[in-house]
């Protein structure tokens, strides 16, 4: 068995602030498998879309203040697994670093492109300005994808290209970035032990 193949890719940590408390781990080599609470049905089955389509195990157990909204704990569990999915990754070898999705809903059509290029960029396009999606604000879809590329060192491009149900949106979205990640951190036989950049670190 090489080095690699010997390495787990997996990561945990516990944050806690005065707007949050968050204990998350998540195992890149996983089966898609989950146990996700937020104290939100509509964000629970976002991150769990993003757990069973990109294969990544996903633990997750956040509280939040809620104050006004839940931009606070949103945000918060994007910053950590956004970190987690970098501490995971480690030097990056191997991996196919890009991925890409066409994501169909019923009427909705959403496109999601990602590289783990180390350079944390996002463009990022949901149609949900001004939406809620039951008490979920559509609007901090776009944010927590955001502060994911951000805080996983990603350049990700997802967009709504068009549909008109909100949930369908914010889930195809969802399963976009799953399923581009799910490319994105494979490992590549051909180059397992290569860093996938002509610099030769990410």
């Amino acid at each position: 068995m090489s080095e690699l193949e010997n390495k787990k890719r997996i990561a945990s940590e516990t944050r806690e602030t005065r707007e949050t408390k968050i204990t998350a781990s998540i195992d890149l080599d996983g089966t898609g498998e989950y146990q996700i609470k937020t104290g939100d049905p509509m964000f629970n089955h976002l991150v769990e879309q993003l757990s069973r389509h990109s294969l990544i195990n996903i633990n997750l157990i956040a509280e939040g203040d809620n104050i006004t909204d839940e931009h606070h704990l949103i945000e918060d569990v994007s910053i950590m697994l956004g970190r987690l999915l970098k501490t995971a990754l480690g030097d990056s070898k191997g991996i196919y670093r890009m991925g890409f999705a066409l994501i169909p809903l019923d009427e909705v059509l959403a496109r999601v492109a990602v590289d783990l290029s180390g350079r944390g960029y996002s463009v990022v396009k949901t149609d949900l300005e001004g939406v809620m999606i039951g008490t979920f604000n559509g609007e901090l879809v776009e944010h927590f994808l955001a502060r994911f590329a951000i805080e996983s060192g990603m350049n990700l491009n997802a967009q709504v290209l068009e549909g008109s149900d909100p949930h369908h949106k914010a889930e195809a979205l969802f399963k976009g970035l799953a399923r581009s990640l799910r490319t994105a951190i494979k490992i590549d036989p051909a180059i397992s032990d290569v860093i996938p950049s002509t610099k030769g670190s990410l």
